[in-house]
Formats: C-alpha cells, structure tokens, sequence
C-alpha cells in the first residue's frame, strides 16, 4: 500500500568490490525488492520494496555476510504459534526485554502474537523467542496474517478434532469396560490383553498427544514448564504406572494391580476436543478487526489523462482524482472536488445517519457512498488513512496489557512449578501415610493435580475479554489506545467537559447586535470583522461569516493582537479597536456601564456578548450563541445515572457558562479559564480523591488531557486526534463518552467474572485433585473428569468473554 519502504541495513564482511556485487545480487533476488545499493564504504545496504527485513538478513547471510537493521524506534508484530499457556507469557517477555533497545514486550495469549516496542535487531529478536522454545516470524502486513492465522486456525482445529475422536472412540470402550468388570492384573492372561491395551494407548499417546509431550520437551530444554509439561507429566504417569503394573504385577499389592490406561487416552481426547472447541470461539473475539479489514478496498477508479482506469488501490497515488460511484466504498482520503452525496460513516464512527458530502469535504477510506457519484482528490494513501490509523489502534490496544492482567501473569509465571511441587508432595503423603492401595493412590493424586491445575483459564481470563471490548468499542466510534485506559474509564468519579464543540455544536453564530447612537450594524460588524479576521478562535469565524453574508468590506488592521482569554485589538487609520469581554475593557479603562446590563441578559440566554470599543469609547456590543447540541443533555443525563459527577471548563463569560450548565444540568463549572489553567484545575481535583476524565480536541487540551486520568480526543476522527488521546471518540457526540463508560464496566465485570472463575476453580480443583473429599465421602478424583473440567474452563472463559460481543448502550431520555 502506497510508496515502497526503504530500509537500510548495516553489513559486516564487506571487503571488496566483487562482495558489493555479490550482496547486491543477493538483496534484489528476494522477492518484493525492487532495488537495492551496498555502500563500501560505510559498510551499508539501503533496499527499495516490500520485503521483510527478516528475509533480506537471511539473504545476506546466505552469501556470507552479516547483516543487521538500522532500525528507528518503533513497534515490531511477531506471531507465535507456540504460546500455549500463560506460563508462557512471562518468560517471551522477559527473554525479549533482556534484547538491546527493546523497552516493552506484550504477549497476546488469546492471538499467540507479540509485540515488540523500541529499537532492536529483529534476528536478535527472533532469536530470543528461539531461546526459549517459542519460535516466532515477523508480521508485515495485517490483512496477510490475519489470513495466515485463520487457516492455520482451520487447519488445527480439523487436527485437534481428528486426533480427539481418535483418542475417544478408543478410549471410551475402555471406560465402559471399567464399569463393567475390573481392569486389574491377576493373570498372564491379563498381561497379555492389558499389555496390548497398553500398547495401542502408547500410540495414542504419540499420535493424539504428541504435540503436548514435544512442547514439554522443547520448555524443560530451557529451563521452564508450562501447560504441555502438566498434560505431558499426567498423562504418561497414568500410562507408566499402568505398564509398570503390567509388566512386574508381583511389584503390587493386589488391590493397587489395577491400569489407567483409559484415562491416559480419554484425558488427550477431552483436551484436545476442548482446544478445539476454544479455538472456535476464541475466532469470534477477533471479528472487530476482520471488519475493519474488510473495509479496506482492492480496487480504485482514477481519472488519469482524462481517462477513467480501475487500478489497485496499492498504486493511487496522493494528487489522483478518483471517482467513486453509488454502492461502492471510498478506496482512500481525500478531498472533494466534484458531485454531491451521503455517505455512510459508521463503519468508522459509529453514527448511524449517512453524512452529506459537498466539495471541500473530507471523506475516509473504507465508507460507503450511498446516492450520488463523487469525484475527490486523494490526500492520504496506504498506512497513512484514517482507516489504517483505526486498525493499528484497535490492534495496539487488544494487545495492550491491563492492570489487572498482571496480577494473573505474576501468578502463572510461578504456577506450573508449584503444581508439580504440590503433586509430588500430595502423592508422596498418599504413599507414605495413605490408606491401601497406597501406590494406586498416589499415582491418581499426582495425575489428577497436574491435569486439573493446567492455568489456561487464568491465562485467557484478561486478553480475550480485552480483545472482544475493544473491538466492540471500535464499533461504536471509539477507539481504546490501550487496555490500561479501558481499565480506568470504569472508575471514573469525574468527567471535565470542554464547552465549545463539545457541549455545544462548536459552530456559533452572530445571533445579535447593538449599537450606540451614531453607528450601524454594518459599521460595527465592518470594525469587528475586520479585527477579527486575523484571529483564529472559533467566535471570530461567527462574526466575519456574519460579515461576509452582509457583503461588508473589511479594512485591513495593523498592531493586531489576540489576548488571551479576554478578546483582540489591533488598529484601523490610528483607531485603536477594542472586542473582547470585560476583563479586556477593564484593562484599557473603558466605561461599559452602558451595556453592562444587555450583556448580562444576553449571557444568561447562554449567549456570549462582546464589546467593541474604538479609541476606548463603547460603540456598541455583539452577541454570539453556539447552540447546544442536541444529544447533550441525554448524553450527561445517562453520566450522572453511571455515578458519574460532571464539570465544565470555558473560557467563556460566567453567565454564559451558567446558562449552559443550567440547560444541561452540568454539576459544577468554571468559566473565563485559561488554556493553562485547565491542567491546574483537574490537578485540583485529582487531590480530592476524584478520578477524572478529560475531553478535548486532543490538541489545545493537551496538558489538561495528559494530567487526567482518562484522556478522551472527541468529534474529530482526525489521526491527529488519535494520536494524542488515550480513548478517541469518533463521533462529535458525549454519548460516545457515556458508551465508553458503559461498556468499560462491561469489559471490566466480565475480566474480573473471568478472573474469579479462573482463580477458584483452581483453589478448589487442586485441593480435590489432591484428596480433600477422600476423608469426607470416602472419593478421589477421576483423572477423566479432572481432564474434562480443565478443558471445560477454557472454554467458559472465552464463552464469557464472547457475551460482551451482545453489549448494548442504554438509551435514557433527559427527563428519565
């Protein structure tokens, strides 16, 4: 998409001009480069095309030479299809973090992916995940992994499916037979069937579970365990013991010559039946970004040399005219410049009317054109459209790690280790001090504790609830920069809410004038129009469009000077021209008494009025109104039913900043604040305990939205605003806010669900696994069953995270 990338790479063993050919030729034989020139000189490459960095380094070692990325600080997507478990989360990161120039790691358990900040060699990279068994390839393109990932997905799923009903439709005969008569060893007879029992169960061990004991082996390689190495030590203790009992059946007691074989066989047939079955739903937490994916065009239809051509979207370039025509999506941004039309944006912004499209008018890739054709100029191409932006924010955010996720990684970090600590522990107490048959006992205790103990569940508890909000929050127009901000929307106390397009519709318009005697209307608009045309504050776009429609003439105006919070002057032929507030003719000494009282009764009406003055002589007063919007008072009547108290911050007159809290029935609010001043003022409540959400246009509220707890960019869609704010809403409404707490709780409930599940049925399955009912009902644990409920509480983890994929909004009325 777009220009091809140019990477550069340093090279060691370069010594000659034929090595400069040699690696030359080595670089553009890989495919997707279009060029590539090695420098001598400072021992570089700098390669033109889309190859990945980690197939051009294989290239020049392959003709024997060294090559490493100069590589500027960034973020690198790895997949791994090796994390199995959250035992496995901690070790990725801590062998990544150890790499030179990586400053953060993030496991995604639920999409076995990885991502990579700072800057650092990618062989170092991959090499790491190597270190620790978990071998991992570079993601270049989304759409292209996501594929990938989704046949491998099929693929292992037919395999987990296949290799379970054989492990089953071996193993349940077996269990029948357990029922019906004995499976005790008292006869060569017995050895012999049992024997061969045992053998065909050793296949199903290799052919069904193999993969468990190779991971097992590839983790104790390096000095860990994880969930394979409980699986693996379970199920071929339960096979051993068996063949042990077979074999040397006068080693036993006759009440302990009894085989598990059965239980080897059925526990690799529930497991693997029960990934396959995660595996299926685990797909559905994914749907967010196959949705955005999909928006993303192939095709475009470019008018070039006054000829219409459908080219791929990858070739556009920034400067094309490209038609879209009714039914088809926008394949790039860009700027109309021809036609009319609606075009549906919620597929990006989450609101449902089709917005209209007029010359001038910015449109998004991936939107739909509803009714008219559109002729527009393209401005923003490949990873640079706004689309692209969402995406990369979706993804970032799914892969971001809560809070409250830590506390689980911490715990199966250390897990596996303890529950093998405890399993020998158990089965050693069982065999010392146990009721008879001691070794049977044993030998079912330590099977059952490390089947049972297996800490998927806790490991899947946090990232599949994280991936599924997110992406749900992505359809309603927000996006989530990271999980740690979906976390603190939840708690919030207080949200500060700017007033000027963001209560109000940010448009405001001239609504009223007056004037002393001896000026009109249209010399004090001229005066005014004037003096504010160099100022950029949304007020003086009110008065000079008041202006323009009047079809005034505008004077130019020397000395100008915008103060601020408190209005402009600049000077006319000599004239020095005052517009502002008060605080503004209060420091030039002006009498205003004459309309002190029309300004109060204007700033009540929520009206903003100014001053115009000229050589410190009131000539009159104009009053500007940006109308409230329509949702507004919905949208914070639905915060205050979330517990949520909410101020307002202006730099508008007291009065007018009264009567708009009144007509919104905002709690508290502060008028004539300075830029400066808001930062302060969120500190302040930061201090009394609050946790505060601030709004913005993620530009001018930065400091502001950088102190508060939440930062939230809302009603501009733009990347600029993406870029600066934790949550962005894309739609210019609060109800987005209202939405982002509501389905933050959601989010939040259905972890901490998650979480508590994970955690008891832990702290309540290894007890039982153990022998905790045995002096109570006389009972332990069956190997089958603890196989069955581990498999079963994966599945419930990511089933329960999948209901937030049902979330809805409440919609209130302002008088519920």
């Amino acid at each position: 998409m777009g220009s091809p990338d140019i990477q550069t790479f340093t090279l060691d063993g370069l010594s000659c001009a034929s090595c400069v050919s040699k690696a030359e030729k080595a670089l553009t034989a890989v495919t997707g480069v279009e060029s590539a020139a090695v420098n001598l000189a400072d021992r570089s490459a700098a390669v033109t095309g889309n190859a990945s960095a980690e197939d051009l380094v294989l290239a020049i070692s392959a003709v024997g030479f060294r090559a490493a990325p100069v590589i500027a600080s960034g973020s690198y997507h790895f997949s791994v299809p090796g994390i199995s478990c959250a035992g496995c989360v901690t070790k990725i990161e801590k062998a990544l973090i150890k790499v030179a120039g990586v400053t953060d790691a993030r496991v995604n358990l639920a999409e076995k992916s990885v991502v990579v900040e700072g800057q650092a060699d990618i062989k170092e990279l991959l090499g790491a995940l190597c270190s620790v068994g978990k071998p991992g390839t570079l993601i270049d393109s989304e759409q292209q992994n996501r594929e990938k990932q989704e046949q491998a997905d099929k693929t292992q799923y037919r395999y987990l499916i296949k290799h379970s009903a054989i492990a089953l439709i071996f193993s349940i005969p077996l269990m029948i037979h357990m029922f019906v008569d004995s499976m005790s060893i008292n006869s060569l007879w017995d050895q012999m069937i049992w024997g061969s029992v045992g053998l065909f169960t050793l296949g199903i061990l290799y052919f069904s579970g193999g993969h468990y004991f190779k991971g097992m082996w590839q983790t104790l390689k390096h000095g860990s365990a994880n969930m394979d190495t409980l699986i693996a030590l379970g199920t071929g203790t339960a096979w051993l013991y068996s063949t042990i009992v077979v074999i040397f059946p006068h080693w036993f007691p006759e009440s302990a010559r009894y085989v598990y074989f059965e239980a080897s066989a059925m526990i690799i047939g529930l497991i693997n039946l029960g990934h396959a079955m995660e595996l299926r739903a685990r797909g559905k937490t994914s749907e967010a970004i196959k949705r955005l994916l999909g928006l993303q065009v192939k095709m475009a239809r470019v008018i070039r040399n006054s000829e219409e051509i459908d080219i791929p979207v990858e070739a556009v370039q920034i400067g094309d005219f490209v038609r879209v025509r009714p039914g088809e999506k926008v394949p790039v941004d860009g700027v109309v410049s021809e036609g009319s039309s609606f075009i549906d944006e919620s597929m990006l912004t989450g609101e449902p009317m089709a917005v209209s499209k007029q010359p001038g008018d910015r449109i998004s890739t991936g939107t739909l054109n509803k009714k008219g054709t559109l002729v527009f100029q393209a401005e923003k191409i490949g990873k640079d459209t706004v689309l692209a932006h969402i995406i990369d924010r979706v993804k970032e955010a799914q892969n971001s790690k809560m809070p409250i996720a830590r506390l689980a990684d911490k715990i199966s970090s250390v897990f596996v280790p303890v529950v093998i600590s405890i399993a020998i522990v158990a089965a050693l107490i069982w065999f010392f001090v146990g009721p008879e048959p001691r070794i049977a006992h044993s030998m079912i205790v330590a099977t059952t504790i490390l089947i049972i103990a297996c800490p998927c569940a806790l490991g899947l508890a946090t990232p599949m609830s994280v991936m599924v909000g997110v992406g749900k929050a992505a359809e309603f127009g927000i996006l989530v920069r990271n999980g740690e901000a979906l976390q603190k929307a939840s708690g919030l106390t207080t949200v500060v809410l700017d007033k000027t397009g963001t209560i109000t519709q940010g448009t405001p318009a001239v609504t009223d004038i007056f004037t002393a005697p001896g000026y009109s209307e249209d010399k004090l608009l001229t005066y005014a129009a004037s003096l504010e045309s160099g100022s950029e504050h949304p007020l003086a776009d009110a008065i000079t469009l008041s202006a323009k429609k009047r079809q005034l003439k505008l004077t130019s105006v020397q000395n100008f000077q915008g103060i601020t919070g408190k209005g402009v002057e600049g000077y006319i032929a000599d004239n020095l021209l005052l517009l502002g507030n008060d605080k503004l003719m209060n420091l030039h000494k002006v009498d205003i008494q004459g309309f002190h009282s029309k300004a109060n009764d204007l700033a009540e009406q929520g009206k903003t009025p100014m001053f115009m003055a000229v050589n410190k002589q009131v000539i009159g007063l104009i009053a500007v109104s940006d109308p409230i919007r329509n949702d507004s008072v919905d949208a914070i009547h639905r915060l205050h039913k979330l517990g949520i108290k909410v101020a307002m911050l202006t730099g508008d007159n007291f009065k007018t900043a009264q009567a708009v809290a009144r007509l919104t029935g905002i709690d508290t609010f502060k008028a004539e604040v300075l830029p400066e001043d808001k930062d302060a003022y969120i500190l302040e409540l930061q201090n009394q305990g609050e946790v505060v959400g601030m709004t913005g246009d993620g530009i001018n509220d930065a400091p502001a939205l950088a102190r508060a707890n939440v930062g939230f960019a809302i009603g501009t869609g733009t990347d600029i605003a993406i870029e600066s704010a934790e949550i962005t809403l894309m739609r210019a409404s609060l109800h987005g806010l209202a939405d982002t707490v509501e389905l933050s709780k959601a989010t939040m409930n259905n972890i901490k669900q998650n979480l508590l599940g994970a955690f008891i049925y832990n702290m309540l399955g290894i007890p039982v696994a153990a022998g905790a009912l045995y002096p109570v009902l006389g009972i332990l644990l069956n190997p089958i069953i603890a196989g069955a409920a581990m498999a079963m509480s994966s599945i419930t983890v990511v089933s329960n995270a999948n209901r937030l994929r049902m979330f809805k909004t409440s919609t209130i009325n302002s008088d519920g």
